[in-house]
């Protein structure tokens, strides 16, 4: 589960520093767009070194992508927002909740899988 939940977090921070490019300029803002990929760049770092066993990478990591999420959260609030933001936005949301749990979830081996 836990590579699992890095590749997850690693997609996410991906899309996040695309959104600059994939930003109409009003949904969301081009300065929300640009820090969405500031923290989807800082994001990709970390989740390399968290992929390589660096323990301590792991909470800047959920904290930055749990960060991300809040930011898409006024999507679902502001009026005008299109449809489809306001799908990638709820995507983005769940994708990132179901990542951080993979992620912290304690690794559990089966039973004679070594």
């Amino acid at each position: 589960m836990y590579r699992f939940g890095l590749a997850l977090l690693g997609l996410l921070a991906l899309l996040d520093l695309a959104t600059p490019l994939l930003t109409d300029g009003d949904h969301p803002p081009m300065s929300i767009a640009v820090g969405a990929a500031v923290v989807g760049l800082i994001s990709l770092v970390l989740v390399g070194f968290a992929w390589r066993g660096r323990r301590w990478a792991l909470a800047p990591l959920v904290t930055l992508r749990l960060a991300s999420a809040l930011l898409a959260v006024p999507a679902f609030f502001a009026s005008g927002v299109p449809t489809a933001a306001v799908v990638a936005a709820g995507f983005g949301v769940g994708a990132t909740i179901i990542g951080v749990i993979a992620v912290l979830l304690p690794n559990r081996e089966l039973a004679g899988a070594r």
